[in-house]
C-alpha cells in the first residue's frame, strides 16, 4: 500500500509516538510505502523525530500547518496538503491531532483518496472550554467526520463521547489501543535499584511517579496539593514528576511555597527511551489530567508492574480497573487522591497485586505490531469497500 499518515506535530507525545510506531511497522512489517506529513515542532516537549530517528520513513515537513487556529494559514495548509496528497498519490490518507485531522481528511477526502481514515487520540472539545470554543470544535469535528471512511478510537470512552457529542455514529468506529514497545517495560523492573539510587532515593521510600508534559490539565497543581497531606501523613512517600513544559517555573514555586523541595523531584525533558527507566524507579504511577484519550502512560506504568492511580476521565477505566489494577478518583478531588496514595503506600502486598494483574491486562493489548496489525486490516476493508486492490 501507499500510506500517507498526516499530523499537526511531532512532539515527545502519545498520539505522536502512536504515529511513529504505526508509520515503521508498516514500512518493516508489510513492506509498505509510507510518508509522514507534519507540521514544524517547535517547543518544550521535545522533537520526537528528532530523538527517535526516522529511520527509513519519508517525513514532510509542512511549515504552514501549526496548532493554533489561523485562517489564512491553514487555507495555505489545506491546499499544501492537496499537492503532497496528488505528488505521492496514497490509497491510504490516514490522519491525527484536531488540526492535521481537520485539514487532512478535507484535503484527502477533495483529491478522492480511496481510504481516508482518522484516529481520535483525544476530543479537541472538553468541559474546561469556553461553550464557544467547545460547539466550534464539535461543528468542526462533524464536518470532517463526514469527509472520511472510517475512525479509529483509542479507547471505548472515545467513541462514547464523540457520538454522545453528534459527531457520528458508533458503527463508524473502531477500538484499536495505542500501540508501544511493551519489552523494556516489561524488563524494567532491572533497572529499579540503579534508577532510585541516580534520583537519591531510600530503599524505604515510596515512590509515587507522574509522567506527562508540563502544561495546563495535565493536573500537576492537583498532586502536588494532594502530596502536601501525603508527606504529613507518610514522610517517607516521595514524587518524580517526569516531563517539562509551559508550566515548569509554576510548579517548582508551588512545591517550594509548601515546603515540599525534599519531596518532589522534577526530572526535565526525558526522551521516550528513558520512561521504562524513570518508571522503574517507581512504586506507583498517578495519573491527573482533566482530559486525555487513553494515556499511554497507565499502561505503560502497568507493564512495568506497578499499580496506577487516575482520574476517571475518558479511558482511563479501560486500563485502571478500580480495586484491581488501581485507584479511579473523581477529578480533581485532591483529598481522594492524598487517600488513595496513602493506602497504596500503606500495603506493598497490595501495590504487587494490582501490579501483577495490571501487567497481565496490558501484556498483548498494547504491542505497536499488535496495534498496526488491526489499523492495517482497517485499511484494508476500507479500500475493500472502495474497490481498491
Amino acid at each position: 500500500m501507499r500510506i500517507m499518515h498526516i499530523i499537526t506535530r511531532m512532539i515527545i507525545g502519545g498520539a505522536q509516538e502512536n504515529t511513529l510506531w504505526n508509520c515503521v511497522d508498516l514500512i518493516r512489517g508489510f513492506g509498505d510505502d509510507v510518508v509522514l506529513v507534519t507540521g514544524p515542532s517547535d517547543g518544550p516537549e521535545g522533537e520526537l523525530l528528532r530523538a527517535e530517528g526516522e529511520g527509513k520513513l519519508r517525513v514532510l515537513i509542512e511549515p504552514s500547518m501549526a496548532r493554533a487556529i489561523h485562517p489564512w494559514r491553514d487555507w495555505r495548509c489545506y491546499r499544501a496538503l492537496r499537492r503532497h496528497i496528488r505528488d505521492f498519490a496514497p490509497d491510504v490518507v490516514h490522519t491525527h491531532s484536531a488540526k492535521g485531522g481537520f485539514l487532512g481528511r478535507l484535503a484527502a477526502w477533495r483529491e478522492q483518496v480511496p481510504a481516508v481514515v482518522h484516529t481520535v487520540h483525544g476530543a479537541p472539545f472538553h468541559p474546561y472550554q469556553s461553550a464557544i470554543a467547545r460547539r466550534l470544535f464539535q461543528s468542526c469535528e462533524r464536518f470532517a467526520a463526514r469527509r472520511c471512511h472510517a475512525l479509529i478510537s483509542v479507547a471505548d470512552a472515545m467513541t462514547r463521547l464523540m457520538v454522545e457529542a453528534r459527531v457520528t455514529t458508533a458503527e463508524r468506529f473502531t477500538t484499536i489501543y495505542s500501540g508501544m514497545d511493551t519489552e523494556p517495560f516489561l524488563m524494567a523492573n532491572r533497572s529499579r535499584e540503579e534508577a532510585r539510587r541516580a534520583w537519591g532515593f531510600g530503599d524505604d521510600d515510596i515512590v509515587v511517579g507522574k509522567v506527562a508534559r508540563l502544561f495546563r490539565l495535565k493536573g500537576h497543581a492537583d498532586l502536588i496539593a494532594a502530596a502536601a497531606g501525603v508527606v504529613r501523613a507518610q514522610p517517607r512517600v516521595k514524587f518524580l514528576l517526569v516531563g517539562d513544559g509551559t508550566l515548569r517555573e509554576e510548579l517548582e514555586r508551588e512545591v517550594r511555597d509548601r515546603g515540599l523541595e525534599s519531596h518532589v523531584k522534577f526530572t526535565g525533558l526525558v526522551r521516550p527511551e528513558e520512561v521504562p527507566y524513570m518508571m522503574s524507579a517507581m512504586d506507583m504511577l498517578v495519573h491527573t489530567s482533566l482530559r486525555e484519550g487513553l494515556a499511554r502512560t497507565l499502561p505503560q506504568a502497568l507493564l512495568v508492574g506497578i499499580p496506577v492511580i487516575s482520574y476517571d476521565i475518558d479511558g482511563a477505566r479501560e486500563v485502571c480497573i478500580d480495586g484491581t489494577t488501581g485507584r479511579l478518583i473523581a477529578p480533581r478531588d485532591t483529598k481522594g487522591l492524598e487517600e488513595a496514595i496513602l493506602d497504596l503506600a500503606s500495603s506493598e502486598a497490595r501495590r504487587k497485586a494490582f501490579g501483577e494483574a495490571g501487567q497481565e491486562l496490558c501484556r498483548e493489548t498494547f504491542r505497536h505490531e499488535h496495534m498496526t496489525r488491526e489499523i492495517r486490516s482497517l485499511y484494508q476493508r476500507v479500500l475493500a469497500r472502495s474497490n481498491k486492490t
